[in-house]
């Protein structure tokens, strides 16, 4: 719902808050006063072009703003346009594109009058408006035919990927020959260069570790070496022991240091002769490292990714030999897959053409009630080639629309703008708590009619407004008297400029504005006759 539109310095707008509530809310005043500037002004919000001619003269740049709530959501849209022509969008607190507008907000407002933002003319919301006063069954059936498609779809890719394989199988499978091969020659094993790295540095120094690994036995057990100063040091406090409590414990720690010695000895004496120095083990360990660094290179980052790619490639290799077997199931698979679209298709189709008549004999029924006795709508269904198919369906649904005895015809080419807003009017009655977009925004609806036909579209525009909320752009007063919320728009003198001013009316105010728009003036004769038609209105109701 739109909840509130603030608009300044645009045309001749000075400044106006205009607060909506749900229902019908209805906007009058004389021709010029500004009522339509109150739509453009709308129209940017929902993202149309904006215009330097907009502006207000003399000022800087036009601002509008709306707040809506929409399923406990609001969004508040902001819309700036200078006077050099340079326009601002931002969408709650955030800079956004007109795009972002149209997107965010379009699918909330229908706007009818003009020929812009009218869902109604534009060929692929047809199918849209058809299924939805199928209700249930369109629901369920285009669900499952999106279905099919998605799973065709898929099937159709998985069989194309497979017959571009096959048709250069012969290079890929050398390909991968080569792959398997260069790895297989070199038979890496996963962890196996990092052992490398760590056996490399004591073959290259072998020689170096086992001297140095001899001189240090040689310092712990050789002749008048460190045990054996140890063992003579151990021997002397053995004659003073349990004298002297402090010379004990220290002939406990020298105890523990002998023994630790003796085995580092024992330890360096074996390590110095296990260390390898010999130059054939290097050169082939070093030839093993570049090897799985030159695999790393080619398939890595990791030793572990060149064998997985070993295993891809044998696993490919393998897919390509029964290729043939293979595609001839993938085109079965295609072939099940479109048989199953067809038939959701067909269940779709066949929804949508039971219930073509009966929309065209309500809307036809509604619009009979809107002025248009000898309207006649058409719903044509073409069916679409299968390539041509898309997520709406097998079929070109479009609406078509005759004022009078002639063949009906798009309902694109339809010049007046008054017909269009009451085929909408019409199709939002027949379509009913079905259709989903909350704000409905209607100028020009009442172009050439009065008397009882301007009586019916208000009371149809008021049902209307039961399940939506409903701005109207009017100058008759029998549209007027259906209002749950009456704005008058008018043109005032201030500071020697002309300005619009919206105010609201209600109880004898809004009685004088009704006298107005039925007599031209709020004589004692146009008061009775509006008095009157506000009765016959709560009548009806």
């Amino acid at each position: 719902m739109l909840e509130e539109l603030h608009v300044r310095d645009l045309a001749l707008i000075d400044e106006v808050w205009l607060e909506l509530g749900p229902g019908l809310t209805v906007l009058t005043g004389e021709t010029g006063a500004g009522k339509t500037v109150l739509v453009e002004a709308l129209k940017l919000l929902l993202g149309d072009r904006a215009d330097s001619a907009m502006v207000r003269a003399g000022a800087a740049e036009a601002l509008v703003e709306g707040r809506f709530s929409n399923g406990g959501r609001e969004r508040l849209v902001r819309r700036r346009v200078t006077s050099e022509g340079r326009s601002r969008c931002y969408l709650d607190g955030e800079i956004a594109s007109v795009g972002d507008l149209a997107e965010a907000l379009g699918p909330l407002v229908d706007l009818h009058g003009q020929h812009d933002h009218q869902a109604l003319l534009s060929v692929a919301n047809h199918s849209g408006y058809l299924d939805r006063f199928a209700s249930r069954q369109a629901a369920t059936a285009l669900t499952a035919y999106r279905a099919a498609r998605e799973a065709c779809h898929e099937a159709v890719q998985a069989r194309d990927a497979l017959a571009g394989a096959l048709e250069d199988r012969d290079l890929r499978a050398q390909a991968l020959r080569l792959t398997v091969d260069e790895i297989a020659r070199v038979g890496p094993r996963s962890g196996e260069d990092a052992e490398l790295e760590e056996r490399l540095p004591r073959l290259r120094h072998g020689e170096r570790l086992a001297e140095a690994a001899a001189r240090a036995f040689a310092a712990l057990k050789g002749e008048d070496a460190a045990c054996d100063r140890i063992a003579e040091a151990l021997s002397a406090l053995a004659g003073v022991k349990g004298f002297d409590p402090s010379l004990d414990a220290l002939a406990a720690r020298l105890e523990a240091v002998s023994g630790e010695a003796d085995e580092v000895g024992v330890r360096l004496r074996d390590r110095g002769e296990a260390v390898e120095y010999d130059a054939a083990a290097l050169n082939d360990a070093e030839a093993r490292a570049a090897a799985l660094a030159s695999l790393k290179k080619s398939y890595g980052p990791t030793l572990d990714d060149a064998i997985a790619a070993r295993e891809r490639a044998e696993a490919e290799l393998e897919s390509l030999a029964s290729g043939e077997a293979g595609l001839v199931a993938a085109e079965a698979r295609v072939e099940e897959a479109e048989s199953a679209l067809r038939e959701s298709a067909a269940a779709l189709s066949q929804v949508r053409t039971a219930a073509a008549p009966e929309l065209e004999r309500g809307l036809a029924g509604a619009a009979a009630d809107l002025a248009m006795p000898k309207a006649r709508f058409a719903v044509s269904l073409t069916d679409l080639p299968f390539e041509q198919w898309t997520d709406g369906g097998p079929q070109r649904v479009e609406f078509l629309f005759a004022a009078s005895a002639e063949e009906p015809r798009p309902l694109a080419r339809i010049a007046s703008g008054g017909e269009v807003s009451r085929v909408m009017l019409a199709l939002k009655g027949v379509l009913g708590a079905a259709d989903d977009v909350p704000v409905l925004v209607f100028d020009e609806i009442d172009a050439g009619i009065g008397g009882a036909t301007a009586l019916a579209v208000g009371r149809r525009l008021a049902q209307v407004a039961r399940r939506h909320q409903v701005l109207v752009v009017t100058h008759l007063a029998q549209v007027a008297a259906f209002a749950d919320r009456h704005r008058v728009v008018s043109k005032e003198e201030s500071d020697g400029r002309t300005v619009t001013r919206v105010r609201s009316v209600e109880s004898e105010e809004r009685v004088a504005e009704i006298a107005r728009m039925l007599a031209g003036s709020a004589s004692e004769a146009g008061l009775a006759h509006a008095r009157e038609l506000m009765t016959t209105v709560r009548e009806a109701s």
